[in-house]
């Protein structure tokens, strides 16, 4: 079983995974319905407006930071009777909230004001969208772990 940790240090894995996390927002975004959908999808246009290349490089930037959270609950998937994916689901809010506990400490230390009001109106709402990425979120991991 490979450390989350050190597969992000390898460039050219890092690359891939930055790349298919890139695919994974991409296409959860475009997924999202209704109102919040709606929300979300205008705050991720601000953020491309900010810089095209802002999404790629954040997750870039906080990529070791991930792994280090998503760490425990790797090693306690590959330990666990279920699979990844069905193991990352019934975890959600608790794989949710780590992954929040990074970005809430870059978000208030943030000096792109577009950046943190972008994050604040989300932020009500981010456990229950990141809890339904848990699918891809898994097979993620999976590919490059694995």
């Amino acid at each position: 079983m490979a450390s989350l940790i050190d597969l992000a240090e390898d460039p050219t894995k890092r690359r891939a995974i930055v790349d298919g996390a890139v695919l994974l927002l991409n296409s959860e975004v475009a997924a999202k319905r209704g109102f919040s959908g709606k929300a979300v999808k205008l705050a991720f246009r601000a953020v491309k407006s900010v810089n095209p290349g802002m999404i790629p490089m954040s997750i870039d930037a906080l990529l070791d930071d991930f792994c280090a959270q998503m760490q425990p609950f790797w090693e306690a998937a590959q330990n666990s009777v279920q699979t990844t994916r069905v193991y990352f689901n019934a975890n959600g809010d608790a794989i949710a909230n780590a992954l929040l506990s990074i970005t809430d400490e870059r978000a208030k230390n943030s000096t792109q004001r577009v950046l943190r009001g972008a994050y604040s109106k989300l932020r009500g709402q981010a456990v229950k969208h990141i809890t339904a990425s848990m699918s891809g979120l898994a097979d993620l991991i999976e590919k490059h772990a694995s």
